[in-house]
């Protein structure tokens, strides 16, 4: 432990000389967006010692250190002390600077500087990427070798020994060779080896609706082994997943709910391929049938929209299945939530019976989408009413996924239009009444990213994309009556998550050659192990992967010698170490594929608000209070607008001009599948782009 404290002093110490209270995203700010810097000044907490009075005013210097802008600092809250972070502390907007460029921060009185940044289209592409490759860099039974894997990161085939991954026993029958089977592919799921069905229910629907967001930022150039093969490499990463799941499952739609390792000893090696202690399943379970069938249902949709139809059929039929296996259980009221006994170390992988019926109700809207089948859409509006968040109100990030589904119903042209009222009216009181100061761009916070304190708990990063998420769920569906403000708060989590925290710390991993001044030096992970190569982004000859997303701040850390994390204000609950047990560093520094996917998909729906370039034809003017639905479309849809629309153009992913046909000034119709962007002319003279999924018929 000694060792971890001097080197995390030493990187504080190291990063406090050159960014010790102007806090900025170390990435960047897009040229259209707000931009402001946060100011601190520690009152309690572990540098409560430090002190800082700024000056007035403030610059901003260019690269070649020339000043472009000068302006003065606000106090915030009238000097009163943020009690999340125990820091008082002022804002620095520099919004009016436009102009493409790097820069940093100047208190010319203290001589003091922020981190770098750039003002552009799009400062995140990278930084998306990165992300994106950390699914890459988690897969199991997969080579990582040049050109996909950075040389530092390389390895060879992992967990393909006898009665590992391609051969896995049943942890209740392990001397039985005719329960073998074929478990191979996949991604670890955190910082051990180990794989869980339930834990990808969040995973597989936020990276979904990160690729529906922005299909056009997705490419197919990413730098993977799958690049070029006329599939977005995020639905090819997906894809890898997905059809691990698809093992995890049998065709009477039963389904496994975790498979790994039977000792914290066994296969506790780096990097994976050092690994070769038998590998193990476990039981079968309502939860693993009910996550696939919400899952590979929502899949099935995206994939037909792409042309992938055998794929679609398969993951449909799939789904259907598990539906179907499920379904008894919850009409009984016997789901099964005692199924993982620990046989398998690690995390406990069964899930509530609430859980349970939310991906239940969530498959059936996907599958009534697939199907047109009534069978289904009974079953929603029978259901939905009766579970959170429509029982209880409960419009909170731990529930996002059944949002996504009860909003994309709302969007069918088929839906029950007293529930479709029902789902907008119960959301629309939640977010205009804002109890818990979850939406919109007022009342931020210090550091401009407000989340209650008691959102600071084991994995708060992902509560804290969740809200984004949210933010941007209800911008798109039109719920609220600032839509900006709800675009706003979800950019200031981004920012957050970039460095505008109380840290100062960027959090992903090994960001310096993406822009970071300070970032996650440190992660739990087996591979990347405290005393490894891999150990230190700084110490280290190799450091840990780039672009991992770590749990986060947790006021609830348990280990009361170990402070910080513990016995600090919420949001500086952290500290950059790995070692393990007995300091318990996974509460605070392990990553994990949930709280990727939160992330990732936040920070592409941030890129599709802000980023003008990615829109064909360089459409740069979006208008609010416009839907497009139902969407996805069978291929007919309809344009809601509060102007007139004088012409509307469609486009393809590539920006090439497609056939649209013009039923009425509402009503339009493209004939064939796939992604496509609107360009929705008035006659005004205003101009709007929309994206629209057309599948199958």
């Amino acid at each position: 432990m000694q060792k971890t404290i001097l080197i995390f002093l030493f990187i504080y110490n190291l990063t406090v000389a050159q960014n010790p209270f102007i806090e900025v995203d170390q990435f960047g700010y897009f040229t259209n967006a707000p931009k402001v810097a946060v100011l601190r000044d520690p009152q309690t907490g572990f540098n409560a010692a430090e002190s800082y009075a700024p000056p007035a005013t403030l610059q901003v210097k260019n690269s070649s250190n020339i000043v472009v802008y000068t302006g003065v600092i606000t106090s915030w809250n009238s000097g009163a002390t943020d009690t999340f972070s125990g820091d008082k502390g002022w804002w620095f907007d520099f919004t009016s600077v436009t102009t493409p460029g790097t820069y940093y921060i100047y208190d010319a009185t203290n001589n003091k500087s922020s981190a770098s940044f750039v003002i552009g289209t799009n400062p995140y592409t990278e930084v998306l990427k990165a992300a994106t490759k950390m699914f890459y860099y988690n897969r199991c039974n997969f080579t990582k070798v040049v050109p996909y894997a950075n040389s530092k990161w390389t390895d060879g085939m992992n967990f393909n020994n006898n009665l590992q991954d391609y051969n896995a026993r049943s942890v209740f029958a392990q001397g039985n060779a005719a329960t073998e089977k074929d478990l191979s592919g996949g991604w670890f799921d955190a910082g051990d080896y180990n794989k869980y069905v339930t834990f990808t229910y969040s995973v597989i629907h936020d990276l979904l609706m990160a690729y529906e967001s922005n299909p056009a930022i997705f490419g197919d150039n990413w730098n993977i082994p799958e690049s070029g093969n006329g599939t977005s490499d995020l639905l090819d990463e997906i894809k890898y997943e997905l059809d691990w799941l698809y093992k995890m499952s049998n065709a009477d739609g039963s389904a496994y709910i975790k498979m790994g390792s039977k000792n914290y000893s066994d296969n506790s090696n780096y990097p994976p391929s050092a690994n070769t202690n038998p590998r193990y399943y476990g039981n079968l379970c309502t939860s693993a049938s009910a996550t696939i069938a919400s899952t590979f249902s929502h899949a099935a949709i995206i994939f037909n929209a792409i042309g992938n139809t055998a794929y679609a059929t398969q993951l449909q039929n799939r789904a259907i299945a598990c539906y179907n296996y499920t379904l008894p259980y919850f009409n009984t009221n016997t789901l099964q939530t005692n199924c993982d006994n620990g046989e398998i170390v690690s995390g406990d992988a069964d899930t509530s019976v609430t859980n349970q019926k939310t991906m239940m109700v969530s498959a059936a809207i996907y599958l009534f989408q697939l199907t047109n089948q009534n069978t289904y859409h009974n079953f929603v509006t029978t259901n939905a009413p009766l579970i959170t968040p429509l029982s209880d109100s409960n419009w909170g990030a731990d529930y996002t996924v059944m949002q996504d589904a009860l909003l994309y119903y709302t969007t069918l042209s088929n839906a029950n239009s007293s529930l479709v009222n029902s789902i907008r009216n119960s959301v629309q009181t939640d977010v205009t009444n804002n109890w818990n100061n979850y939406y919109g761009s007022s009342n931020l916070g210090l550091y401009r990213d407000f989340l209650p304190s008691w959102s600071y708990y084991w994995g708060s990063n992902k509560a804290k994309a969740s809200y984004g998420n949210l933010n941007l769920l209800y911008a798109k569906n039109n719920i609220g009556s600032n839509p900006s403000g709800l675009k706003n708060r979800a950019k200031e989590f981004v920012h957050s998550f970039h460095g505008v925290n109380p840290l100062g710390i960027v959090q992903l991993s090994n960001m310096y050659a993406f822009g970071a001044d300070y970032s996650i030096n440190e992660i739990y992970h087996t591979w990347f192990a405290n005393g490894s190569i891999y150990d230190n982004a700084l110490l280290s000859s190799n450091g840990p992967a780039p672009g991992f997303v770590v749990g986060g701040p947790n006021k609830d850390f348990t280990v009361t010698t170990v402070s910080p994390p513990y016995g600090q204000p919420a949001s500086k609950s952290y500290l950059d170490f790995n070692d393990g047990y007995p300091n318990n560093s996974w509460e605070v520094s392990e990553p994990a594929i949930y709280y990727q996917a939160a992330y990732i998909r936040l920070l592409s729906g941030v890129i599709a608000n802000y980023d003008t370039t990615l829109n064909t034809n360089n459409i740069t003017n979006i208008s609010e209070n416009i839907s497009v639905f139902p969407n996805p479309s069978t291929g007919t849809f309809q344009i809601y607008a509060p102007k007139t629309i004088a012409k509307v153009t469609a486009y393809d992913i590539l920006g090439k001009s497609i056939k649209i046909n013009s039923l009425n000034k509402q009503q339009y119709n493209i004939d064939r599948k796939g992604v496509f962007w609107l360009k929705i002319e008035f006659d005004n003279g205003s101009i709007s782009t929309q994206k629209i999924i057309i599948g199958e018929k």
